[in-house]
């Protein structure tokens, strides 16, 4: 183990972190001049590993830091890396970082980068070698001249804490401490024991007179506890007695809850069954809206299809007779419409006057129901609250939130009204726009007709001119017309191939060219005919014939050509006016369907706008039915706050209470057949309202904007099928009103259910408020009870504290039981007036007695204890005694060893030798005398001394240290240091200079030797020096520069090492 690497920032002259390159385990030499930062450099090993730098001022610390130019330094650190293969150090690494970091105001050790305590490092550091008690393996400038010039009796002190003598003297010293501490126990314990002799003595004669008081004391308790425990017993009966009758009333108290806890469950099972039964009965009613909008589709497309059917089976008659079917079904249609807003306007008022009158019921009925509700909580405040102040609280705070929500409903109430108003003006608008759209569609059938005719003509002419324009192809007699038509009926000849091919791909037909060429509506084509069985000549005749037949037919052709072009000028002519009269038509018809959209969708928007004036309106309604409970709720409360607080309701309320029962259930009675009346006006009257809006205006609709065909042809679509489209919409709209009668028998079958258990409801309620009457009444009684018990269970208590205080009693306590209780205060009298004379007695002499007499018995026992504690601190300092001087002398024997052969080795032909100074004779003794002489009293040790000689190997020629030269003390201080280290190894040494005074033939022996011990020992050398002689043997040499006020170390060579100090020699 060797220090491998030192890093240093910040401390003393070392501003920048100063990396120095790896050090050899071997020998390591620093040079540099005087002031560069030699000494730093030795200082900054001592700051980490010796105990030169604790407990430090701040103004210490700060005088560490590097002082400079530049910015202040705040702290500073210094780190050495330690090379581990060998594991001295405890850790497992094979590296060991320690650090010592210091500022102004922290001083901290951190290990392998984790803070730690000094006490850690000092630890760490001795388990390693570095021994606290031998710190030579540090030595710094002055430390050879301090023991060149040391007295013996500083180096027999050195001798003894290199022996580790702190040790033994501080035990010793502790030792001392407690046996000084056990004598003084020991007389604390004498005075106690004649103090307690002395008391005892007093005691016996007490006791003689304490038997006759405790004699008569013995009566006196057992009297007491009679009488204590006649008054327990009756106390014990009456707490029985209530007990009972508390048992008694909680089983009734129990029963009653129990009836409440039924109630209570009764209650909340009809709470969820009206919830059930709501949440069925909303989604039937959403059932209900979405039959409705499926009724309302199915009546369109039924009304569509109706009037598809009608059309298709009117387009089969003449146009005329089209025409009045469909003025017919107008007028029946307007005529149905008429009947059905009459019915409507009758039955409305019905309708409204019935809801009015159902909502007055209600109104009433929510009106008697909120009295009696208020009665009833009224009723349940007596048990609720215990005083007036605590009901008036509540019923303050009660209105506060009333008034809070009628302000609410108030702003509630206006913003309904708006709502309701500005979707009136919006149907109102509504509906004016849609009879200014239904007059102009009315207005679009005379335009219709007149285009319909212009465009009938233009097609009449044109069909006659495409007539005039067909050529005859084929001839043949009139009476196979129909083998012709079966063959050529459906040929077209055409004038070329081109339009040949076009004709048989657009209308599905044979086309064939004049010159034979054919095109098949199958696709194929074939070319003319050749037969080869004829002979040429006659080719050539028929050539002829076909030139001369061909001059005449071009000039027919020629003819008929310009008869073509003019046909076709006038079919060009009828062509234009046909299409001027479709655009016409197709104009009319493009903005009739844009206008007939736009009254559906305002149908549409006014259909939701009613219904949104309905919810508006019914919002409108539950806001003032809240405003009319608030206001009368809060009235009530303000009524209750200036009344009397009582435990229950006054005769008039009991009364008004009854009435609102009955009350309740006639208008809930009479509300039922009421909104059953309501019902079947209102369900007649959403038949009449969806016929109207959905069936009859919609065929109006259609019937208005129906197209009539003024062709005598066929219809144009299929009437079977739309017979058979009609007939399943007329089955899908039977279906859907049947659900929807269906579904408004469940939602009124619901509506009962949910009134009748709105009033078993009540019932279980106002069950519910009698037992919880009932049960405040029992509480009450029992409260009661429960007050007379801690009455009575405090004077039991009392009476049982009494015979507590009594203490123990006698064996015979019971003797006195039997006795009234007129007779125990008659003896317990006699028994007081005889403890009388007995006031002066001491009552605790007994207790006193057997008291010291337990002390002393402790006492004793202590005192035993301590003299045996006193003998074996005797011995254990003996024993100290014993090892401190072995310590010594062996100490001494090793270091004087390892001197006479240091010095041998650096003085070969000398000898020396440390000598041992006596106080009793005064006399030297060699180390090497007997053991008998050396096991002396080491007490008797004044001194160490050194005696030399450097030219002889007797005796008789040494010298006392005092009678050498300058040179010859450095030495044998040099050899003491060696010795000293050599007693306890340590894994490396570090010298300052150590051979500044040396001669050089003397430099030359240390040097030798150095690198003799780090061969041999393995231990590492890190040295200061001037001289060359420490270079010569260096495995590794640094140099220290300063530059700038600040100080770094390089890595030099033996050669400029060398030169260095050559060169330091010439200056000097």
């Amino acid at each position: 183990m060797y220090i491998k690497q030192i890093i240093i920032q910040g401390f003393k002259s070392y501003k920048d972190q100063t990396v120095i390159e790896p050090f050899s385990p071997g020998t390591n030499v620093i040079v540099g001049r005087n002031g560069s930062g030699k000494s730093n450099f030795f200082a900054a090993i001592r700051f980490v590993l010796s105990d030169n730098y604790n407990q430090m001022s701040r103004e210490e610390r700060q005088g560490l830091l590097h002082e400079g130019s530049g910015s202040a330094v705040m702290s500073a650190y210094v780190e050495i890396i330690f090379d581990n293969s060998d594991d001295r150090f405890p850790t497992g690494g094979k590296e060991l970082i320690l650090r010592r970091t210091i500022g102004s105001k922290k001083d901290e050790y951190s290990l392998d980068r984790k803070v730690v305590t000094k006490n850690d490092v000092i630890n760490l550091l001795e388990a390693a070698g570095f021994s606290r008690s031998n710190p030579y393996y540090i030595v710094p400038q002055g430390r050879v001249s301090a023991l060149t010039n040391m007295k013996e009796s500083d180096r027999l002190n050195l001798m003894k804490e290199v022996a580790g003598t702190q040790v033994y003297e501080a035990r010793r010293a502790e030792s001392l401490k407690i046996m000084n501490e056990t004598n003084n126990k020991r007389e604390k314990i004498d005075e106690l024991l004649g103090y307690i002799k002395e008391r005892l003595a007093e005691l016996e004669e007490e006791k003689e007179e304490l038997r006759g008081f405790q004699d008569k004391d013995r009566d006196r308790r057992c009297l007491e506890y009679a009488l204590y425990y006649q008054e327990q017993q009756a106390f014990q009966s009456q707490l029985e007695r209530i007990e009972n009758m508390r048992q008694n009333g909680l089983e009734s108290t129990e029963q009653i809850r129990n009836e409440l806890k039924d109630a209570e469950k009764t209650i909340a099972k009809l709470d969820a069954e009206i919830t059930k039964l709501t949440r069925e009965m909303d989604l039937l009613k959403i059932d209900r809206r979405q039959l409705d909008e499926e009724r309302r589709k199915t009546a369109k497309d039924k009304a569509v299809s109706e009037l598809k059917v009608k059309n298709l089976f009117d387009g089969q008659s003449a146009a005329a007779q089209a025409q009045q079917q469909h003025d017919a079904e107008l007028k029946a249609v307007r005529k149905e419409m008429a009947d059905s807003k009459h019915e409507l306007e009758r039955i409305t008022p019905v309708y409204a006057e019935r809801r009015k009158k159902e909502n007055e019921i209600r109104l009433q009925m929510d009106t008697a129901e909120a009295a009696r509700t208020r009665l009833y909580n009224k009723q349940t405040r007596s048990s609720q609250f215990k005083n007036k102040a605590a009901r008036d609280k509540w019923l303050r705070d009660e209105i506060e939130d009333l008034r809070a929500n009628i302000m609410s409903q108030k702003a509630n109430k206006m913003t309904t009204a708006e709502d309701v108003t500005r979707v009136e003006n919006s149907i109102q608008q509504l509906e004016a726009e849609m009879a200014d759209l239904r007059s102009q569609l009315e207005g679009f059938g005379g335009a219709r007709d007149d285009l319909e005719k212009d465009a009938a003509k233009a097609r009449d002419v044109l069909n006659g001119l495409q007539d005039e324009k067909q050529l005859l192809k084929i001839r043949y007699d009139p009476k196979y017309e129909k083998a012709f038509q079966q063959v050529f009926g459906k040929v077209v000849v055409c004038r070329t191939l081109a339009i040949a091919t076009q004709y048989a791909r657009s209308h599905g037909v044979d086309a064939i060219t004049p010159e034979g060429d054919q095109a098949s509506k199958r696709g194929a084509m074939t070319g003319g005919y050749i037969e080869p069985g004829r002979s040429r000549l006659e080719a050539v005749h028929a050539l002829n014939q076909a030139r001369d037949s061909h001059e005449h037919l071009q000039s027919q052709l020629e003819e008929l050509g310009h008869r073509i072009e003019q046909k076709g000028q006038q079919i060009t002519q009828a062509m234009g006016e046909l299409q001027k009269a479709e655009q016409k038509l197709r104009h009319l018809q493009g903005g009739f369907d844009p206008l007939r959209n736009q009254l559906s969708s305002k149908h549409a928007y006014l259909e939701r706008e009613k219904a949104h004036l309905e919810a508006a309106i019914k919002r409108r309604e539950k806001v003032e039915k809240n405003m009319k409970d608030f206001t009368e709720t809060l009235a009530a409360h303000e009524a209750e706050l200036s009344s009397e607080f009582k435990k229950a309701l006054s005769p008039a309320e009991e009364r008004q209470l009854s009435e609102l029962e009955k009350q309740v259930d006639e208008l809930q009675k009479e509300w039922n057949e009421t909104s059953r009346q309501r019902g079947e006006v209102e369900r007649r009257k959403q038949i009449l309202e969806a016929n109207i809006s959905e069936n009859l205006e919609q065929r109006l609709n259609q019937l208005i904007s129906q197209e009539i065909e003024n062709t005598v042809s066929g219809p144009s679509g299929n009437l079977k099928e739309a017979q058979r489209e009609l007939k399943r919409l007329q089955k899908v709209a039977d279906e859907v009103e049947t659900k929807l009668q269906e579904t408004e028998t469940q939602i009124e079958q619901l509506s009962g259910k949910v009134a009748r258990r709105e009033a078993s409801k009540a019932e279980n309620e106002q069950h519910l408020q009698e037992i919880s009457v009932k049960e405040a009444k029992q509480r009450t009684l029992i409260e009661k009870s429960q007050s007379k018990k801690a009455v009575y269970s405090a004077q039991a208590a009392d009476a049982a504290k009494a015979i507590r205080d009594l203490g123990v009693l006698p064996d015979d306590f019971s003797k006195y039981e039997n006795l009234d209780s007129k007779q125990i205060d008659s003896r317990l009298k006699r028994v007081r007036n005889a403890l009388k004379k007995y006031q002066h007695v001491n009552k605790k002499a007994f207790e006193q007695y057997n008291s010291f007499t337990s002390q002393q018995d402790q006492l004793l026992k202590r005192r035993t204890e301590l003299d045996a504690s006193q003998r074996s601190i005797k011995e254990l300092i003996e024993h100290l005694d014993e090892r401190k001087d072995e310590a010594i002398e062996r100490t001494f024997k090793q270091v004087s060893k390892e001197f006479a052969t240091i010095f041998e080795k650096l003085v070969p032909a000398g000898h020396g030798r440390l000598v041992i100074q006596r106080r009793t004779d005064k006399r030297q003794v060699d180390p090497e005398e007997s053991d008998d002489v050396q096991r002396g009293n080491v007490e008797n040790y004044t001194g160490v001394g050194i005696s030399v000689s450097f030219n002889s190997k007797t005796l008789d020629e040494q010298q006392r240290i005092q009678q050498l030269s300058g040179g010859q003390k450095s030495l044998c201080a040099l050899c003491l240091i060696f010795a000293l280290q050599q007693t306890e190894s340590s894994p490396m040494v570090i010298f300052d200079e150590v051979d500044a005074n040396l001669d050089a033939q003397y430099r030359t022996a240390v040097a030798a030797l150095l690198q003799s011990i780090s061969d041999e020992a393995g231990t590492q050398f890190i040295c200061t020096t001037f001289r060359p002689e420490i270079v010569l043997v260096a495995d590794k040499c640094y140099g220290v520069t300063f530059s700038n006020k600040a100080s770094s170390i390089d890595v030099y060579s033996s050669e400029e090492a060398l030169n260095f100090v050559d060169g330091e020699a010439k200056g000097r």
